[in-house]
């Protein structure tokens, strides 16, 4: 046990030794309902001596209510979880060995992190074998009246009575030639009026993909910021109050007091016009376990431009988006008018397509709501003649499926029953700390690693590194937790049907040795050897005990490309080096110099490392430096990476230093 855990303990010991009761309140779900089963156990606390409470929101009633509402530990939710953690650590440390034996040292393997990793490698595989297709667009600019006044834009709909596929210019230029001396006519015109419904209330899969949308944050940094609302923050003479609903669900369930409270406020601000007659109820999508509601505001009337000032940026701007999105799913829908109209020209025919708000509903309050103009289409009849003013063509190809973002993995992963809202977070956070993917604007690229595992782990373990199994296996624990199936007896079906496949991979699985290679270390004349680690393959001195030269894979004598430019702290030439997380910038000087900075600062910006000595870090209160990010400069504390304490950095003190730069220098 680690000491910190020992220290609360023995707290936790002497606070309840004289009490009549023990009140325990970890979260409402598998893990919570765990945590209250092990802190009994752990404490010797008598059943009867101990009551279970929960809540969704931590506000004075809800708190109450709970108090008043005591249960019992329950059981089969805390097996379900036994279950889970059990199944999990079976597969990661039986798997993670056999990794370490064939392919390399620090490697892992989970039952659910690898299917999601195979979902990414899948994907890459689509994309490598992806073919383009050619094919070409024609829009033409049409007018009654032959001016530019009344023009508007049509795009080809279909050739020949069938769907339009252009395949290469010969054909389109021909098609060009057709369509310049033939006769263009209205043929139909299509009137409706259609509906744009808002979404229901987020739960943690909904609320991880629009904060990555359009917050741009990571799922891990939307569940940590979330965790702070939920947990309460002060608000001045109120006291310090739990701002949101549990956050972790997968429930669009809200209780009735919200949604009254969300119409009262909505018919104050916009009116009645603006509320449907009774509130919104959306159901469960199937196979949701709906323990907990869906994340919403402890208040409607807490708007988020009143609690700003007591936010951080982050705090705000997630609140502001479920507070948003709560209230927009209990009003009424935007509607549209949508005009299609159908332009005939010779074996061709053209759609113009127009749109126009009629009301605006929900979108009235939408956080940064989706800016779709209208698109006005002039007075037309059915039979009008047109004139062509320009037809324009270009030549096209098809695309191949794009790579997963964080959004759209949680909601595969969502959609296919892998894993559950608590987990989608840490899935993603370890498959990237293993180095098994990378993430390039914002997508996610496997690795040569990543691929190499994935590869092997479906090739040996293609029943278990599976999505219908892990799915299945989501619903077994579901039963587990609803007293359909036994534990132990789950636990037993798995362990003989994946016992069986690990021993015949640990025969059969080919491993990944180091190769020998027709080349001399430069430094010592002993042989070189291609090696592979946890962060991928390197090049290395076989007489490695003696002799420590390494570079990457495929470069020259040296793995760090040398940059025109000096090292400020010592003067020697900066270099691109290679690092768990990428690359970086730093003195080929090292270990002798330490110097280094973000790939991305500025080229000869000397200031990176500076240390700002009346700047103090806001976890330790250790002087503060200079840093670079993609965004820009910021202050990193300087016992990084003991202290990974930041702060935003103040324009006014980057001049400063940067002027007592050039004053030196000059």
């Amino acid at each position: 046990m680690p000491a910190k855990a020992k220290k609360a303990i023995r707290e936790l010991k002497a606070a309840v030794k004289d009490a009549k009761k023990v009140y325990l309140a970890p979260d409402p779900d598998r893990e919570g309902e765990a945590i209250a089963w092990h802190i009994v156990d752990e404490l010797n606390i008598p059943p009867t001596d101990a009551a279970r409470i929960t809540f969704n929101e931590i506000t004075a009633n809800a708190v109450e209510k709970a108090l008043r509402e005591p249960t019992h530990i329950d059981m089969d939710r805390f097996y379900a979880q036994q279950a889970r953690r059990v199944l999990d650590r079976l597969v990661g440390y039986k798997l993670s060995p056999l990794l370490w034996k064939k392919i390399a040292k620090g490697l892992s393997a989970g039952r659910v992190q690898s299917v999601a990793l195979r979902l990414i490698v899948e994907r890459e595989k689509e994309i490598q074998a992806f073919k383009p297709e050619e094919y070409w667009k024609f829009i033409a600019t049409l007018s009654q009246s032959g001016y530019k006044k009344d023009a508007f834009t049509a795009e080809l709909l279909r050739l020949d009575g069938k769907k339009a596929h252009i395949p290469n210019a010969e054909v389109a230029s021909e098609l060009e030639e057709h369509l310049q001396n033939v006769n263009w006519k209205i043929t139909d015109i299509k009137k409706k009026t259609t509906s744009s419904r808002p979404g229901p209330p987020f739960n943690t899969a909904m609320l991880q993909q629009h904060a990555a949308n359009k917050l741009g944050f990571s799922a891990k940094r939307t569940m940590a910021v979330a965790q702070k609302l939920y947990e309460g923050k002060a608000l001045g003479k109120e006291g310090s109050v739990g701002l949101i609903t549990y956050m972790r669900t997968d429930s669009y369930r809200i209780s009735a007091g919200s949604a009254a409270e969300a119409r009262k406020l909505i018919e104050q601000e916009w009116g009645e016009e603006y509320l449907p007659k009774s509130p919104r109820i959306i159901k469960a999508k199937k196979g949701a376990q709906d323990a907990h509601e869906a994340i919403r505001p402890t208040s409607a009337f807490r708007r988020p431009e009143k609690i700003q000032s007591f936010l951080t940026a982050e705090e705000y701007k997630l609140y502001s988006l479920i507070w948003h999105h709560f209230i927009c799913s209990q009003m009424q829908p935007a509607k549209y008018e949508v005009i299609n109209v159908d332009v005939e020209a010779g074996r061709a025919v053209f759609r113009a397509n127009g749109r126009r708000l009629l009301f605006d509903g929900f979108l009235r309050a939408a956080y940064r709501p989706d800016k779709l103009k209208d698109q006005i289409l002039p007075q037309m009849n059915s039979g009008d003649q047109l004139k062509l003013l320009q037809l324009d063509k270009s030549q096209n190809f098809t695309q191949p499926p794009a790579r997963f973002t964080q959004a759209t993995l949680v909601k595969l992963l969502e959609k296919k029953g892998i894993g559950r809202p608590s987990t989608y977070a840490t899935i993603m956070s370890t498959i990237i700390d293993r180095n098994y993917v990378l993430l390039e604007k914002k997508k996610f690229k496997p690795t040569e690693l990543g691929m190499l595992v994935s590869d092997k782990l479906v090739k040996h373990f293609p029943d278990i590194i599976n999505v219908s199994f892990t799915s299945e296996m989501e619903e077994k624990l579901d039963k587990v937790e609803t007293s359909n199936l036994s534990w132990v007896n789950l636990l037993r079906e798995f362990y003989k049907q994946f016992s069986a496949a690990l021993e015949k991979a640990f025969e059969e699985m080919e491993g990944e040795k180091n190769k020998t290679l027709d080349e001399k270390c430069p430094e010592c004349g002993e042989q070189l050897m291609l090696r592979r680690s946890k962060y991928g393959q390197f090049i290395s001195c076989s007489n490695w005990r003696e002799c420590k030269y390494k570079r990457d894979e495929g470069n020259g004598d040296s793995g760090d490309e040398e940059l025109d430019e000096k090292c400020p702290d010592c003067g020697e030439n900066l270099v691109i080096k290679r690092g768990r997380r990428g690359k970086f910038i730093g003195c080929s000087g090292y270990p002798k110099c330490k110097y280094t900075r973000n790939l991305k600062a500025p080229k000869g910006d000397k200031l990176a490392g500076t240390v700002v000595e009346e700047v103090k870090c806001p976890k330790c209160e250790s002087p503060m430096c200079v840093r670079y990010s993609r965004r820009g400069a910021f202050f990193g504390c300087t016992k990084f990476p003991k202290c990974k304490g930041m702060k935003k950095a103040d324009p006014e003190i980057i001049e400063r230093l940067k002027k007592e730069l050039e004053q030196k220098e000059d």
